[in-house]
């Protein structure tokens, strides 16, 4: 065999050893880590001061045009219209006769979808070129990079056009909320004294479960001035544990605060601190864990966006339960009627107190990464270093869950049945979604 068949030999076996990586997705350098464009995002919606509900949707959404893509490559994948109820329109990549690379149409997806979707997504067109810039320098094709770029900015005009739809853009033509001045009712709280935090929430479509009172949590406790009565010992209970809170617990309550704007007062001046939201705290462990685990690309794209859908739907659910219970907070009882003094160690959220928004997001989030990557795992919780906290260790993402729940008890915002009610509620609507995805083909990555 001539010198020059040996080398093209070679180099096709080579390029056939690439493709089957490509193909099999085995391994990708750190600069195509979906989390990185995640954190992106992240840091747009902290800069915008984006509340919890919202911030989920924006999540989901932004995930929608990488998990299209990805799909697209890979078949084990089913289209988003498998398990998503209203997403019908299906998506090819037009790509034909053009090398492209997928992960990097994916990666671009996600910025592009938060720069059309945020209210300061116009800054990700920085990012968006600091990430060309670093392709260009690690060698990959001007022609592979423009390629990818058009079937990112499809991906992304196709999902935002699908966004339009869920009534999003009428929240503000609806009645404004006034609060219920009757006893027993949620009322704005110090010291922001902030109005009430999307009280339409549960007009927003669905994206998996049928519709926002699917999983309505079991009855609250009703509320009572009654110092025999079942409702004053659960103030009772707040009220005395947040007088004798250990150091553990107080870092517990820090830890998983994630206020997107939390106010501290000194003499006659407020200073407001910007924080991660709930949902990007959890986004952020989805990153994370999906990293330790060494998820090819693909998996990592379908957990982030499966983490999005589950939290875009547990919100709606638990913001149904919010503003039709509508119940008083332990900061406003108290004061009223117990101690005029007292103050939780967080800062009270402005919207009603039941179901505990933490908990139903926590334990949704929760069931869903334990359905992809197995109970028992086992990972150190960086999120809140950027916000003033240090690292958390957890044995599986169900302790991290009941952490997160028992963390406002602990801060002073929610009552015991609240948490409780909200756990169970949370992990209904994730098993309808897990049984979903299932149906649809998307099995568990451990």
């Amino acid at each position: 065999m001539s010198i020059r068949k040996t080398i093209a030999l070679l180099v096709m076996l080579m390029l056939g050893q690439y493709g089957m990586a490509q193909k099999r997705d085995k391994g990708f350098p750190d600069y195509l880590s979906p989390e990185h464009a995640v954190n992106t995002v992240t840091m747009v919606m902290v800069h915008d001061v984006v509340g919890p509900p919202i911030a989920a949707r924006y999540y989901a959404y932004c995930m929608m045009g990488a998990y299209n893509i990805v799909a697209a490559h890979d078949r084990q994948f089913p289209p988003l219209n498998k398990f998503l109820k209203s997403y019908k329109t299906p998506y090819e990549p037009d790509t034909a006769n053009k090398a492209y690379d997928y992960r990097i149409a994916a990666y671009y997806s996600i910025l592009e979808s938060a720069k059309l979707l945020l209210p300061s997504g116009y800054t990700i067109k920085d990012d968006q070129g600091a990430f060309v810039s670093l392709l260009l320098k690690v060698g990959i094709k001007q022609a592979v990079i423009d390629n990818s770029i058009a079937a990112a900015e499809k991906a992304s005009m196709q999902v935002v056009a699908f966004s339009k739809g869920d009534h999003y853009g009428q929240l503000s033509a609806l009645k404004r909320y006034t609060p219920l001045k009757e006893e027993g009712h949620w009322y704005p709280t110090p010291p922001g004294y902030f109005e009430a935090l999307e009280p339409n929430w549960r007009t927003i479509r669905t994206l998996v479960i049928d519709t926002s009172t699917q999983f309505k949590p079991a009855p609250l406790i009703v509320f009572s001035k009654d110092t025999a009565s079942a409702f004053h010992r659960q103030v009772l209970a707040v009220y005395n544990a947040s007088k004798r809170l250990t150091d553990e617990q107080i870092n517990q309550a820090l830890f998983w605060d994630c206020n997107p704007f939390a106010i501290t007062t000194s003499g006659h001046m407020s200073i407001g601190y910007k924080k991660i939201s709930p949902g990007g705290h959890w986004m952020h462990i989805t990153g994370l864990v999906a990293k330790q685990a060494k998820l090819t690309f693909g998996q990592s794209i379908v957990a982030l966006t499966l983490e999005g859908v589950t939290l875009m739907d547990a919100f709606i659910s638990c913001w149904e339960e919010k503003f039709a219970s509508n119940r008083i907070r332990p900061e406003t009882y108290i004061n009223k009627y117990m101690d005029i003094k007292w103050k939780p160690v967080l800062q009270t959220p402005p919207f009603p107190e039941y179901t505990s928004g933490h908990a139903v997001i926590s334990q949704a989030s929760a069931e869903i990464l334990t359905y992809l990557l197995g109970d028992n795992f086992k990972y150190e919780d960086d999120t809140e270093i950027p916000f003033g906290s240090g690292k958390r260790s957890f044995s599986s993402f169900r302790q991290a869950a009941n952490e997160a729940s028992m963390s406002r008890f602990y801060g002073g915002i929610h009552y015991f049945d609240s948490i409780n009610n909200g756990n169970a509620q949370g992990k209904a609507v994730a098993g309808y979604i897990v049984t979903k995805v299932a149906d649809a083909g998307i099995k568990p990555f451990k």
